[in-house]
């Protein structure tokens, strides 16, 4: 089929030359867009694919910065309530609408677990007991 088309556009190219037409004929024309509609269906799905990636890994980080903060948090007063706790300024979006929501278990540094949800896939945890 390669073939065939092939040697037919070079029987088309040859006969424009011999009459003096210039231009494009209709079936390259054609073959153009059909090559740029495969590359357009593969290409979409791929940036599709990466704004999930994106979202999922920024809620990831937000859950280990979290975890973080409750272990400095733990560290400074061993008395700490992760389920209290205020994880706003990780939150992002507005204090009546945020875009994550954060809770945190556990009762001491070495067994507490903090859980994100938000606009990635799955939910997110980070902590040593985790």
């Amino acid at each position: 089929m390669r073939t065939f088309i092939k040697n037919y556009l070079e029987a088309e190219k040859a006969r424009r030359e011999e009459n003096g037409e210039a231009g494009f004929s209709l079936i390259e024309l054609i073959v153009v867009v059909v090559i740029l509609g495969i590359l357009a269906a593969v290409a979409i799905p791929v940036f599709l694919g990466l704004q999930g990636q994106a979202e999922q890994t920024a809620q990831d980080a937000v859950a280990a910065n979290a975890a973080s903060q409750a272990a400095a948090a733990y560290a400074q007063d061993d008395a700490y309530d992760i389920t209290a706790a205020d994880f706003s300024n990780l939150a992002g979006g507005t204090a009546a609408d945020p875009t994550y929501t954060i809770t945190g278990t556990g009762t001491g540094i070495d067994d507490f677990c903090v859980s994100v949800t938000g606009p990635g896939d799955a939910t997110s945890t980070s902590g040593p007991e985790c």
